[in-house]
């Protein structure tokens, strides 16, 4: 008995000894990963610089712009599949930790969408400053509220590409439809839908008159309040429309939208980018059964299923087809000099 009882933990520990090996193997990526520092007016900035682990010659960059939250540089790990990509095919990328995470200096919180656009500039300059990148070269790649930032951005600096997922053209709009789709798929009345919407016009209302925190919070309800600094935040940046600045592309842009996406009306996004960029500069894709984070609607609707690939496959957490079509569309983009 004794003797079966050891056999059965011998083989216990090897299934878990070889199922942490392969953890471990599907989480180790193809490329070198170097921690940042970058000087600015407000505070510095950390983040990560990816290169590959072997390369000849001058690199481009992907400057990543996140999405809205406490996001660090590598998002959780989730950007590593598609820096590895992107180092096979000779591009390094640059992510910085928003400002209060993980070292960089200040409140992300405190900015506005013309901040972010600067700070994204003080990224590039300093990227230019390094010797294995091609300056020429230097695109981003941004999600969501990065929407708003990357189309300014082109306005002010010379970007070789945009690859921009899932973006919201108006703050106060997209802000509608995030609420009813959500509602809707929680199975809530239309009366519920209808009373929420009326409870947001008046956050609105108190928005578009300046309101402070305090005159907030008497109107606030429990299950939705804003703290300070999100009230802030928001305060600052519910007017943006992205529309007017997407004149701003002069060189070409990937529009990655999915299909069951409640966060942003791909549809409205994508009618919006087709009349204000210039077709010869366009090329979208929009994936079926895809939500907002380029995930399948199952994976977005499960958590565990998502942890699930994230440990035992993370180069298969986003849909098929989504780090090809960047690999295709940067792959027809001039030749690197």
């Amino acid at each position: 008995m004794e003797k079966k009882i050891r056999i059965s933990m011998i083989v216990i520990v090897l299934l878990f000894c070889g199922t942490a090996l392969f953890v471990f193997k599907q989480n180790s990526f193809n490329m070198v990963e170097q921690s940042v520092e970058i000087p600015s007016p407000e505070g510095k900035l950390t983040g990560t610089l990816v290169l590959p682990e072997n390369y000849s010659g001058k690199l481009g960059l992907v400057l990543f712009i996140h999405g809205d939250g406490p996001l660090g540089a590598s998002h959780n790990d989730g950007y590593k599949p598609l820096w590895e990509r992107l180092t096979s095919l000779g591009y390094a990328s640059l992510s910085l930790n928003k400002r209060g995470i993980n070292g960089s200096e200040g409140n992300w919180l405190d900015q506005s969408m013309d901040d972010r656009v600067e700070e994204a500039r003080q990224a590039i300059e300093w990227v230019k400053k390094q010797p294995m990148i091609d300056e020429k070269q230097i695109g981003v790649w941004g999600a969501s509220q990065a929407g708003w930032v990357i189309p300014k951005l082109a306005e002010k600096e010379p970007l070789a590409f945009s690859l921009v997922v899932s973006p919201a053209i108006n703050w106060l709009t997209q802000g509608k439809y995030h609420t009813r789709k959500t509602m809707e798929k929680d199975d809530r009345s239309e009366v519920e839908i209808q009373s929420k919407e009326a409870y947001d016009r008046q956050v609105q209302q108190l928005l578009e008159g300046h309101a402070s925190y305090e005159e907030y919070l008497k109107i606030a309800h429990e299950n939705s309040l804003m703290s300070k600094d999100r009230w802030t935040f928001v305060s600052k940046n519910y007017l943006s429309d992205a529309t007017d600045d997407l004149r701003h592309f002069n060189s070409p842009v990937l529009l990655l939208l999915g299909e069951e996406d409640v966060h942003v009306n791909v549809k409205e996004t994508e009618q919006v980018y087709r009349n204000m960029v210039k077709s010869s500069l366009l090329t979208v894709a929009v994936f079926p059964n895809t939500e907002h984070s380029m995930l399948s609607k199952e994976t977005a609707d499960s958590e565990f299923r998502a942890v699930l690939i994230s440990l035992f496959a993370p180069r298969q957490i986003t849909v098929p087809g989504y780090m090809d079509q960047i690999e295709q569309f940067l792959k027809k983009l001039p030749e690197k000099k």
